[in-house]
């Protein structure tokens, strides 16, 4: 059996995780499956129109929402 030492900092900060590399690899396999999602130029846009409408206080909440379809629904 082989002996590792962890260095204290390490130990410390909680930075140190050991899983059997069997599992590490099927962990590294699994990421390569997930897809990211890339915005295009105009979602990036539309992205940061609404941030700046959210910053000015132009937005309505779901309860909002729900109380008008309720009010137009009659």
């Amino acid at each position: 059996m082989s002996t590792v030492t962890i260095p204290k900092e390490l130990a410390k900060k909680g930075d140190l995780v050991l899983i059997p590399r069997k599992e590490y690899e099927a962990l590294l396999l699994g990421r390569r499956k997930i897809k990211t999602f890339k915005p295009t130029a105009a979602q990036k846009r539309a992205l940061e129109e609404a941030r700046r409408q959210l910053a000015r206080g132009d937005y309505f909440t779901l309860r909002d929402l729900k109380h008008e379809l309720d009010r137009t629904s009659r």
